[in-house]
């Protein structure tokens, strides 16, 4: 190997192609950090529509036992989020809840919780973080 400009490194001197690994493992490094900054950049996307998720709940008359945080008939959207904190089921149990009609207690009386009036599962989920951001 024929010895090229040195670079210094510390009390030693390389030559350019003794370097190169040295940029590469910078070049793995920039690449890391552009690949968190972008999965940053995705969770914020994930953000839920508030608009059309209100929208939604509107039509779907859940405001009627339901408020943000005052308590009606039916929790408040942030006793739900609170409930929910932290379990990894949380999205597919709300999930569900807002889709299968499930019988709740209101006033020690059993009733069926009226589902979403969407049949699009994007926009079920919409509502379901929007409910869990709260």
């Amino acid at each position: 190997m024929t010895p090229r400009a040195g670079v210094a490194f510390g009390n030693k001197s390389k030559t350019t192609e003794e370097a190169v690994p040295m940029k590469r493992s910078v070049s793995v490094w920039s690449m890391a950090g552009v690949l968190v900054a972008g999965i940053w950049s995705a969770q914020a996307l994930a953000a839920p529509d508030v608009a059309k998720a209100e929208s939604l709940m509107k039509k779907s008359g859940c405001n009627k036992c339901h408020a943000l945080s005052a308590k009606k008939e039916g929790p408040p959207y942030k006793e739900t989020a609170a409930k929910y904190k932290g379990k990894a089921d949380a999205e597919q149990k709300l999930f569900t809840h807002l889709t299968t009609n499930p019988k709740v207690k209101v006033e020690g009386k059993e009733e069926l919780h009226d589902s979403l009036k969407t049949k699009n599962d994007a926009d079920v989920k919409n509502v379901v973080e929007y409910i869990l951001t709260r």
